[in-house]
């Protein structure tokens, strides 16, 4: 099954939460919706599923017009993060019930159901109520549901969020393979850059309700097309500061000149924005070309195997994601690096000029 969106808006009263999304999903994909908190994942998701009608455009099914029709004649399964069960129903029957409605033979039943059980580690909790579960197994019960419907669209709106750690990237790596393998287009809303690219397939990074980019993960990752995608595809947010390019120099804000090297190298003269992942942000230098930011420093986060250095550089606010535990005071001078080579070139408009090899 092949889903079209063709420049598809949704509007609630004032409000766009959509706003002329062009894309096609093919069958068999796996795909990402990547975005922060109201972006629009999940209004985008319910339009998918015809849950809700767009305000404007067309959503096409197999060259087939589905704008106005119920979710109820597409085949469509959807899990969300706050987990939905039949309360009343033991785990087995909640996880049996697309199959019943199907009215499948009972021994087709009952070995779908023991096997996506077995998956989702449900299979001593089969005769419990949703009631008698903990949160994370409620949820297990939702998506073991999705994957016996054996749906040709499956919508999964930040299903692991709930999980344990183990258990979430168990399911990482086995979800895009149980439902690939039914040739069901996936699709798969997310607030964590990380787990798209632990995902694969592809990508559609969304921001303010409008998709900035869509091609295969890695790709966009490597190569946002804009400052925009750029923000949404890094956690933490990538460090931005300003720079002029004149002649063979690079004028920092700081007023401190230094040799354009690295990405900014070929860049014609003028204004730019330059663009630094947390990751590449060092507190030693990587080389001896390394840029040099004189900064001070606001606060200091450890997460145990590795910190998060927040600090003021000139008129704005890094964070440096270095290895190891690191104790630096608020207030203390600290020298942030770069190697030219790992800065991300923006244009005043915010489209990408210039981005690292790899």
């Amino acid at each position: 099954m092949g889903l079209t969106l063709e420049n598809v808006s949704k509007t609630v009263g004032a409000e766009t939460h959509i706003s002329d999304v062009s894309l096609t999903l093919e069958s068999g994909s796996l795909n990402v919706l990547l975005g922060p908190t109201l972006s629009g994942k999940t209004s985008l998701m319910r339009l998918m599923a015809g849950l809700d009608r767009p305000s404007a455009g067309r959503v096409v099914v197999d060259g087939k017009d589905v704008t106005g029709a119920h979710v109820r004649t597409r085949s469509v399964a959807m899990v969300y993060q706050q987990f939905i069960n039949y309360p009343s129903l033991s785990v087995y029957e909640n996880i049996a019930s697309p199959l019943r409605v199907k009215k499948r033979p009972a021994a087709e039943i009952d070995a779908e159901v023991r096997q996506a059980a077995r998956l989702l580690k449900l299979d001593a909790m089969l005769d419990r109520t949703p009631l008698q579960l903990s949160g994370g197994q409620q949820q297990r019960t939702a998506i073991a549901r999705a994957i016996v419907k054996r749906a040709d669209l499956v919508l999964l709106d930040e299903p692991l969020a709930n999980l344990d750690y183990k258990l979430r990237e168990e399911l990482r790596e086995e979800l895009p393979r149980i439902f690939e393998a039914s040739g069901a287009v996936f699709v798969y809303a997310t607030t964590e850059p990380q787990e798209a690219l632990l995902l694969g397939g592809n990508t559609a990074t969304l921001w303010q309700g409008r998709i900035s980019q869509f091609g295969r993960t890695i790709e966009v990752y490597r190569r946002p097309k804009d400052l925009a995608t750029a923000q949404v595809f890094s956690d933490p947010p990538m460090n931005v500061f300003s720079a002029r390019k004149q002649g063979s120099d690079l004028r920092l804000p700081t007023g401190e000149v230094v040799p354009a090297s690295g990405t900014t190298a070929g860049l014609a003269d003028g204004d730019y924005h330059l663009g630094i992942r947390p990751n590449h942000l060092l507190l030693e230098p990587p080389g001896q070309d390394a840029l040099r930011l004189p900064s001070i420093v606001s606060v200091t986060e450890i997460s145990g195997s590795e910190s998060f250095v927040h600090a003021d550089y000139h008129d704005d606010r890094f964070v440096a994601l270095v290895p190891g535990v690191r104790e630096i005071v608020p207030g203390a001078p600290v020298d942030l690096f770069v190697s030219p080579s790992r800065l991300f070139v923006f244009d005043t408009a915010g489209r990408l000029a210039a981005a690292p090899v790899a």
